[in-house]
């Protein structure tokens, strides 16, 4: 067993808690208060990236056989917070009786099987990796997490859960997993120095645009793995994350692709860029993330049809090719250099792209 200090990513952050907190009655502020503290410590330990697996060429994904996708084991932490837990489903298993599990199990191998299917990619490292994941994390601990080596689902609370049967949210977390082993010493993780630490554990986080790429492209994806299992096209999708895991009172999703920071669609403070017009050095990355997550769907709709099929390979190619401190500038020319490669300059795809990045002013 090990601790879980050390994490990359969270579904719900921190700042969104910390607004619920502030609604929620004493006794659900006091516990609420406690999830924010230990957050916000899982959410800064990061230790270093792993180097990234060999890429296969997505033009040549069906010219060869690929390898079956990473065997998943699902385990219960029975409310502690030691990993992995205590085994409660491995792969090929008949469904158990605990529905997190079958839930996380389920949603588990559809992301892999997006992966695999429209990237190419053999499980998150591209080498087959066993995927791990643990429900019941802590009690009544409301957030899910990617920790670098395995997933982690807390069972919520009154305010935000229904993280193991989100398969947006998980999808969003295991891309994190993608992006450690494509961009090495990870897209956006910045070392803390310490006199800038808020407490003394703190040691990594994501920060500037890089960072905002990083989220982006869980956001992406995850959106994507929704609209894939779904059968949805560009324009029958909702393009939201993480529906129906407020509770109605706080609003109906956490974030927005197709109208970033509209709290009609999302949450009731919702702050998330839409362009260039509103980004600050300073904000967070997960309001930051809003401008290329809109110009994906910019482009994606320009394209028509599936978002996986023409917008999401020129994605993942183009961040697969990003270096760790990235601009939104740098991804606006790598996606644009993919559907050059991949459509050529007069296509649709390359103009639908171009346009996107010009929308959100990321490009003049």
């Amino acid at each position: 067993m090990t601790s879980a200090y050390r994490c990359f990513c969270f579904a719900v952050p921190s700042r969104l808690l910390k607004k619920l907190a502030t609604k929620a009655g004493e006794a659900d502020r006091h516990v609420m208060r406690g999830h924010i503290e230990h957050t916000a410590r899982l959410r800064s330990l990061r230790s270093a990236w792993s180097a990234p697996a060999p890429l296969p060429p997505l033009l040549a994904a069906t010219a060869h056989k690929v390898a079956a996708p990473g065997q998943r084991t699902v385990f219960d932490a029975g409310t502690g917070m030691l990993l992995p837990g205590k085994p409660a489903r491995a792969e090929g298993d008949k469904p158990v009786r605990d529905k997190a599990v079958n839930q996380v199990y389920d949603n588990t191998g559809i992301t892999l099987d997006f992966f695999l299917k429209v990237f190419g990619r053999n499980s998150i490292d591209n080498r087959g990796m066993r995927v791990n994941s643990a429900v019941h994390f802590g009690k009544n601990f409301s957030n899910a997490m990617w920790t670098g080596e395995q997933m982690v689902y807390g069972d919520g609370d009154a305010n935000v859960g229904g993280f193991t049967q989100a398969l947006d949210i998980i999808a969003h977390e295991l891309t994190h997993g993608v992006t450690q082993h494509l961009i090495p010493r990870g897209l956006g993780v910045v070392r803390v120095p310490v006199r800038d630490r808020e407490f003394k554990e703190q040691t990594h986080a994501l920060q500037g645009q890089s960072g905002a790429l990083n989220e982006s492209f869980s956001d992406v994806v995850g959106s994507m793995v929704k609209q894939w299992h779904a059968g949805e096209d560009v324009t029958g999708a909702s393009w939201l994350l993480g529906e129906h895991m407020l509770a109605p009172e706080h609003g109906k999703a956490i974030r927005s692709l197709k109208d970033p920071g509209n709290r009609k669609l999302t949450w009731y403070e919702d702050d998330q860029f839409k362009s260039m017009d509103q980004y600050v050095d300073s904000a967070d990355v997960h309001d930051s993330s809003g401008i290329p997550n809109h110009a994906f769907y910019l482009a994606a709709r320009k394209m028509s049809g599936y978002s996986w099929e023409a917008a999401g390979p020129i994605w993942y190619e183009a961040f697969a090719q990003l270096k760790p401190r990235a601009s939104f500038v740098d991804a606006a020319r790598a996606t644009l250099g993919a559907a050059l490669a991949r459509h050529g300059l007069q296509s649709k795809e390359y103009k639908a792209v171009n346009a996107a990045w010009r929308a959100v002013k990321v490009l003049p």
